[in-house]
């Protein structure tokens, strides 16, 4: 079944009634991404998959919790660590190991002190410590021995810890404890107990802030100078008119392993391992002392539960290896089961706000579960001690998002990241490098984690992603071929792969000969394919060559010249090729012959000398005779701060392409930023420096791009700032000095809060835009405003329509550029002409441009122009840089250009003009064959012999289900043109009879 736009929104606005044409027109241009004009099932159900799947994955973001690397807290604890808890009263940690160790921890998770806990019946070498419980309503904890008595000890004491009640007489061992208070009255508290002989018992206090048992009427005025013996006959008798007990024997004979107290369900809930009666709830019945209770039989019983007032779920931690939920009112079956473990389940615990339960296993795995959906979200093992036969408890602090487990006594802490799932994100991992095609109007970014993805420019949405591209190794850098239809990778283990958008790849370039080598650009040729970045030589694959899966690379003619590794190139036609390196060398190379022409560079060494850059240009002869060389030397001591490291790194170079006629003029046409933030212009026809500022300070290594239009340049730093620059009109002609101040900075804003790591210009709807990547796992769509579209990635996609438009073009830049001017009142009329004095770039009177009325502006304003000095200094140098421009007596429009300073007047009529000798002779000076003619006819090897299939970029689907469709619509056409036959025979025959 296919659909156009009209069919698809008239029948669906047909059923669909509050929904208007409009919304199914966008929803239909969302399922349409290649632009085919018609939809079928197969593209609505690729784009309800990869929409289902992108919000998936933005809730796992939301919901899956971020850890920090596990921690082994230091504690002096030489015994079986039995309970860790958390104290509200006093804000601090306590662990307690069984030979009565009581560890005291601050919220930082320092060791604060410790405590030997010991009690008069039993020697301290006799005596175990079986469990602990903080009563924090009264400050107090109660500690229960092998000696069959519990203690209860006063943490507001002068000594530390006074013991002031000692119950005996009890039964049966405690080994579990719980307790409860009611938070709107501290004088309602129950103490919940587990023995070994399968009772659990219960003390109901009802005086608790007053005093949890009565005192006798002999002792001292002072609680703390004595200790009340209490035994458990006197409980059970009602001696004690503050406090009753309760009980049940549903468990006899068995171990009780845990017990709550629920005030929701109002009942005590207790477990053992064994199989009946293995998870009991008792109900307190009114005045009668007794419990009447209700059994869970599981099967081989199970280790621990917890219990979700909310959810009102009991999640039990089974010895057969399975996680079960339970309906308190259901005792038939388990209203979900969480399968996964491969060992007994030790411990479960749920987080009560996120709705998701920890469960921990006897083969030292923990996962999290996602109660709502019953799914394992996370999965952490192989980083727990490692010990064959361990005990353990397990606790997670909620307020601070602490999980603490035992192993024996060793404590391990995992810690919640702070949430920033609020921040949206591009990738999972870093995002290395980000490209435009705009041949389908996409957008591809690559990160850390050999993930490429392809989103829609106009919309930002995500079309698909290819995963594991290099394995587990980081991409480094991307590139396009000419025709935009293969894509190229680079990684660092040192492989070039060439991919088309279906996800195949087609060569795999081996760039460091298996061995891994960082590769920082890749550029594609006519005939060749140059990478850089491992090497101080260039590594060179010919188009021709590429006739096997994997290509090893040739041999680079020119050889080495660089003293350190390339960084980068640039290639302008028909044959210049410049690379950059680490030391801040420029070389220039004719790229047919293969051979070096120029060096130019920035020698630090006489730098540091002379406390100056010195400007080193080296010419090379041909390769005929190039034994001697030609040395220029200029000092240019303004140009670099000597008091700071010497950095000249040569991170980007790129080619103003748009200057034709620089050569003519002497201006620039190279331009290379790097260490230090600096960027630099040069001329490689006089192999001269032009200009040289520094875009970012005190930031260090930078990245920049260009329009294609040279209009504009675009640098980002470390930091995730952002400024454009524009140097439509800098440096056009060469002079005897040189330039030191920057071009004109139309904005600067930060979209990133980490390192920028690549920048992208495109142009859509009239409008330029720049694409940035960053460390921060983000891709952003910006203006020319420095105003942040979207990210992509993001839940809401935007219109590229929408956005603000921006002059596109030489003919709209002058008129945009005079009402900015018009609008900052720099530039007004003069009664004679003269240059503009252009401000220093670190005057206080620079002031920002305003790009739109309503907007506000993103660059920082110094407090020096809210000053009545500053505003009397920038208003003087505003008068200083006001310029006039006048045209027989009067006044022009404001001009914008190299020529601004001319004085216009009547051209005179020539009447004859002399040809130049290059018009009269064209074959002595155009005689030479250019790299383009001698490619014209030069086709691309690899792409017609190595393609398997045809590219289609109409679907983005799987060979097989292509040939699918083709074969139904084959069929459709078949069964319509029999119908058709059927039809016209039938005619045929009514019309004889």
């Amino acid at each position: 079944m296919v659909m156009t736009r009209e069919e698809f929104t008239e029948q669906m606005s047909a059923v669909i009634r509050p929904s208007t044409k409009e919304e199914f027109g966008e929803l239909f241009d969302k399922i349409d991404v290649i632009q085919d004009g018609f939809i079928d099932w197969d593209k609505v159900t690729s784009f309800m998959l990869l929409d289902l799947n992108e919000k998936d994955e933005r809730t796992k973001s939301l919901v899956i919790p971020q850890w920090k690397n596990l921690r082994l807290l230091s504690s002096t604890h030489k015994d079986v660590i039995q309970h860790v808890t958390f104290l509200k009263g006093s804000s601090c940690y306590l662990t307690v190991s069984r030979n009565g160790l009581l560890g005291i921890w601050g919220e930082n998770l320092k060791l604060q002190r410790t405590l030997q806990i010991t009690t008069e019946a039993v020697k301290l070498k006799d005596l175990w410590v079986t469990t602990l419980v903080s009563l924090p309503n009264v400050n107090k904890i109660a500690v229960a021995f092998t000696s069959k008595e519990v203690c209860f000890y006063d943490l507001n004491s002068e000594q530390g810890l006074s013991l002031q009640y000692r119950l005996h007489g009890l039964l049966g061992t405690v080994i579990c404890m719980d307790y409860w208070y009611n938070p709107h009255d501290g004088n309602e508290a129950i103490l919940t107990l587990g023995d070994v002989s399968g009772q659990v018992q219960a003390i109901a206090f009802t005086a608790a802030l007053i005093s949890l048992f009565e005192r006798p009427a002999s002792s001292p005025e002072g609680e703390e100078a004595t200790t009340v013996t209490i035994s458990w006959q006197e409980l059970a008798s009602g001696y004690h008119k503050c406090c009753y007990t309760l009980k049940h024997k549903l468990h006899w004979k068995e171990w009780v392993k845990q017990v709550a107290y629920s005030s929701s369900l109002d009942a005590f809930i207790s477990s053992t391992t064994n199989n009946v009666n293995t998870l009991v709830l008792a109900w307190r019945e009114k005045i009668k002392p007794h419990l009447k209770t209700t059994s869970f039989d599981i099967a081989q019983g199970i280790n621990a539960f917890d219990f979700h007032s909310r959810l009102n779920l009991i999640a039990t931690a089974g010895i057969n290896h399975r996680v079960c939920l339970w309906n308190p009112y259901v005792t038939s079956k388990p209203a979900g089961v969480l399968q996964g473990h491969s060992a007994s389940v030790i411990a479960v615990q749920f987080i009560m706000e996120r709705k998701q339960l920890f469960s921990f296993s006897k083969d030292k795995v923990l996962r999290l579960w996602d109660i709502q959906h019953q799914l394992c979200i996370q999965r952490i093992a192989g980083s727990f001690p490692k010990s064959l036969d361990f005990q353990s408890t397990l606790y997670f602090n909620e307020a601070h998002r602490r999980l603490f487990i035992s192993f024996n006594n060793q404590l391990m802490l995992l810690e919640m990241k702070q949430e920033t799932s609020r921040k949206v994100t591009s990738h999972k991992r870093a995002v290395t490098c980000v490209l435009y095609n705009s041949v389908f109007k996409q957008v591809i970014s690559s990160d850390a984690g050999s993930t490429i993805t392809f989103w829609l420019i106009d919309t930002g949405q995500k079309i698909k992603q290819f995963t594991g591209c290099h394995g587990k190794a980081e991409i480094s850098t991307m590139t396009l071929d000419t025709t935009e239809t293969r894509l190229l990778t680079g990684s660092t283990d040192g492989t070039v792969k060439i991919w088309d958008f279906n996800g195949h790849c087609h060569h795999k370039l081996s760039v460091g000969r298996d061995r891994a080598v960082d590769i920082s650009q890749i550029m594609v040729l006519k005939r060749t394919i140059l990478v850089t970045g491992w090497d101080r030589k260039i590594t060179v694959f010919r188009l021709s060559s590429l006739t096997q899966f994997f290509v090893l690379p040739s041999e680079w003619k020119g050889g080495v010249e660089h003293q350190d590794d390339i960084l980068c190139a640039a290639f302008s036609p028909p044959h210049t090729l410049v690379t950059g390196s680490c030391d801040g060398e420029i070389v220039v190379w004719n790229n047919s012959t293969e051979t070096a022409s120029l060096k130019i560079y920035l020698d630090p060494q006489k730098s540091l000398k002379s406390k100056s850059d010195t400007l080193v240009l080296q010419q090379p002869l041909s390769s005929a005779g190039r034994t001697s060389s030609i040395r220029h030397t200029m000092s240019v001591a303004d140009f670099y701060d000597s008091d700071t490291e010497c950095n000249n790194a040569i991170t980007k170079l790129l080619f103003l392409e748009a200057r034709k006629n620089t050569s003519v003029t002497g201006g620039a046409n190279l331009v290379s930023c790097g260490g230090a933030g600096y960027v630099r212009f040069w001329n490689t026809f006089k192999s001269q420096l032009i200009a040289q500022f520094e875009a970012h300070s005190g930031v260090g290594s930078i990245i920049m791009t260009i329009d294609k239009m040279s209009q504009y340049l675009i640098t980002g730093d470390i930091a995730g700032w952002m400024k454009i620059w524009y140097i439509q009109d800098y440096c056009l002609s060469s002079s005897e000095s040189k330039v030191t101040q920057p071009p004109t900075l139309i904005r600067s804003f930060q979209p990133h809060d980490d390192c920028v790591t690549s920048l992208e210009t495109c142009m859509r709807s009239s409008c330029l835009l720049i694409l940035s990547s960053s460390l921060d796992c983000r891709v952003v769509l910006s203006d020319m405003h420095g105003t942040t579209i979207g990210t992509f990635g993001q839940e809401k996609h935007w219109q590229i329509e929408n956005a603000s438009s921006h002059p596109k073009g030489e003919q709209n830049q002058d008129k945009n550029m005079s009402q900015r001017e018009e609008k900052v009142d720099i530039l007004k009329k003069k009664e004679a002409p003269a240059l503009e004095v252009e401000p220093s770039p670190n005057s206080p009177e620079q002031a920002t441009l305003v790009m739109e009325g309503n907007e506000e502006s993103v660059n920082m304003i110094s407090p020096w122009e809210n000053t009545i000095l500053g505003k009397n200094y920038k208003e003087s140098k505003t008068q200083k840089r006001k310029k006039y421009k006048f045209f027989n007596g009067k006044a022009l429009q404001n001009s914008f250009g190299t020529f601004r300073s001319l004085k216009i007047g009547t051209l005179e009529k020539v009447v004859e003009m002399n040809k130049p000798d290059f018009v009269l002779n064209p074959d002595k000076y155009f005689g030479e064959m250019t790299e383009e003619q001698c490619s014209e006819n030069l086709k691309f090897p690899s792409f017609s012999k190595t393609l398997k299939a045809v590219f289609d970029e109409n679907s983005l689907f799987p060979k097989e289900i292509l040939d699918r469709e083709q074969k139904a619509r084959q069929l459709c056409e078949q069964m319509y043109n029999e119908g058709k036959r059927k039809r016209n025979k039938k005619q045929a025959k009514l019309k004889e009879k």
